[in-house]
């Protein structure tokens, strides 16, 4: 053994490092694959193998460089919580409009909670009250919070030894206050005899139904008030949410155009939601007894992906396919959503177009769209970097609010999710594109995670025993057990009880008001549903504002 840790010790500082997190991200993945009747611990089981490495490594007299493992614990949380950005930012926004005041009421009323929770045990409990400012920070898993409260301690004039002891408390309430979480979702999803899988299809069925579903119809033109209009003046090329694909004229299937007048006879085939396909179909004639198909023609349909940077941001109107080419495109997928594809509606990186025409034609149209599904496939690192760039200049911005003592930062956590929500929104700037693909997002992510989790693991874990055993640190972590538990349980119940949320939503809804990457990596390990990391992204921004802020008013009343 002695020979093994000169051994060990004798290799450069890194190599250590790397060494030791190998060994405890491998040990941990492994610990969180063991499951008992059904559960386990999942990505949580590499900080129990951290705090576990720690704790030997003390024992046995091994040290590590702290700066390179500061760098290594925020380089990774940067990069999981960048990808979940990247992931939710094309739907954020729609979940926002949709869900997010009930989220965020939620998530703000579980910060009350847990302010509630750490007043009541400074009065009751009589924990001096720099203590219960470090076991709030670390009983929800927040850094930021921590700064704050040590902030408000130098400013109403705490000594010193005041000033370090939130320290100490955030360190003993941490590891519970990532377990505790956990927990919590346990707890939640027996309450109520939650099937995660039944929830994740429960979750899909409702956005799916929140974007009307598009169907075919082929209508016969009887009306007489439509003969000889253009198909532009019924608003037949997705104006009203309806388009026009194909046109029978004389027994000849042909490519409709705006300009193309109706004639008595005619038949076409619209793409729509039912409702307007009906309405549309009552204006123009009668349902028709022949099928429209490319079969037996010299027409035929693809679908085409867009990943051509000079058609990006275009929109549907400005490419004029029908005219330019003589195709047109009957539907958009996006993300796995239909739409329709109005004049207005601009062109995304990985949209998949349904294109309709001769052989030739689509041909020039898979050309100008780019169709490479090589590209689909690849990572645009150069928009990874720049993104990262400037989510820390975003976090590192600091945000004076009156009254207030000390600015509030989204720091290197909610810096890099904000601009990568922004960002993944926006789509493309020029030929930056801020697509990633999924098998590389989750890979960026795991990693990502895992470095974070061992890291904090591994500087926790020498401190774990010794705080346990000596003075306060078991009543601490009863503490801070309460703060994390009560105010998580009381949400959870609520939420699903009294709102009925989605469970994988609430799982989503209590990490991102923890402000805790690990509970989100958990939820996600759940199921393939985006639910959790929006609810996260949803409720984030607001609850590291009041989890900030929460400290410095419990210093301003209680000092």
């Amino acid at each position: 053994m002695t020979v093994l840790l000169d051994l060990f010790n004798g290799l450069p500082d890194i190599a250590r490092i790397m060494l030791a997190l190998s060994a405890v991200a491998a040990a941990g993945l492994a610990l969180g694959q063991v499951k008992l009747h059904g559960v386990g611990l999942g990505i949580g089981g590499v900080l129990f193998a951290g705090i576990a490495g720690g704790h030997v490594a003390k024992a046995l007299g091994l040290t590590f460089d702290l700066h390179v493992l500061h760098f290594l614990r925020e380089f990774g949380l940067i990069l999981f919580v960048y990808t979940i950005g990247i992931q939710v930012g094309p739907g954020f926004f729609a979940a926002l409009k949709k869900s997010g005041l009930t989220l965020n009421a939620l998530a703000a009323s579980l910060v009350g909670l847990g302010v509630l929770v750490a007043v009541a045990i400074h009065l009751v409990g009589g924990v001096p009250l720099p203590a219960v400012l470090g076991i709030f920070s670390g009983a929800v898993t927040n850094t930021p919070s921590l700064g704050a409260a040590q902030g408000i301690l130098r400013e109403v004039g705490a000594s010193a030894a005041e000033i370090n002891t939130p320290s100490l408390g955030y360190a003993v309430a941490y590891p519970f206050g990532i377990v505790g979480i956990l927990i919590a979702m346990g707890v939640v999803r027996v309450l109520f005899r939650i099937d995660t899988l039944a929830e994740a299809e429960a979750f899909e069925r409702t956005r799916r139904a929140q974007v009307e579903t598009l169907e075919t119809l082929d209508v016969a033109v009887r009306n007489p008030a439509a003969f000889g209009t253009p198909l532009r003046d019924i608003q037949l090329f997705g104006d009203l949410g309806v388009m026009v694909s194909r046109l029978l004229r004389e027994g000849h299937l042909q490519v409709p155009h705006p300009d193309t007048c109706l004639h008595p006879g005619d038949v076409v085939h619209l793409v729509g939601p039912r409702e307007k396909l009906e309405r549309m179909k009552t204006y123009l004639g009668q349902e028709a007894e022949v099928t429209l198909t490319t079969k037996g023609t010299d027409m035929r349909w693809e679908r085409l992906v867009v990943t051509n940077e000079h058609v990006l941001g275009k929109t549907i109107g400005q490419l004029s396919l029908a005219d330019a080419y003589d195709v047109v495109v009957s539907r958009v997928n996006r993300a796995g959503v239909e739409l329709v594809p109005t004049p207005a509606l601009h062109l995304q990186f990985g949209d998949i177009l349904t294109a309709i025409g001769k052989p030739s034609d689509l041909h020039r149209v898979a050309a100008l769209m780019g169709n490479s599904a090589r590209r689909l496939q690849q990572v645009e690192f150069v928009p990874v970097f720049l993104g990262i760039m400037l989510g820390v200049i975003l976090g590192s911005i600091p945000l004076y609010l009156p009254g207030m003592p000390t600015p509030m930062k989204l720091g290197l956590a909610g810096g890099p999710l904000v601009a990568a929500i922004l960002l993944a929104r926006i789509g493309h700037i020029g030929p930056l594109v801020w697509f990633m693909p999924p098998a590389a997002n989750l890979a960026l992510r795991e990693i990502g995670i895992v470095l974070f989790l061992a890291v904090v693991g591994l500087l926790s874990g020498d401190r774990f025993v010794e705080t346990l055993v000596e003075g306060d640190g078991l009543l601490w972590i009863g503490c801070g057990a309460l703060v994390t538990l009560i105010p998580l349980l009381v949400v959870g119940i609520v939420a699903r009880a009294v709102k009925r949320q989605n469970y994988l939503t609430i799982c989503g809804l209590l990490a991102g008001s923890m402000t805790d990457p690990p509970a989100l990596a958990f939820a996600n390990a759940m199921s393939a549903s985006e639910a959790p990391a929006l609810a996260y992204a949803t409720v984030y921004p607001v609850v590291m504002f009041l989890r900030i802020l929460a400290p410095q008013l419990i210093v301003l009343f209680l000092w």
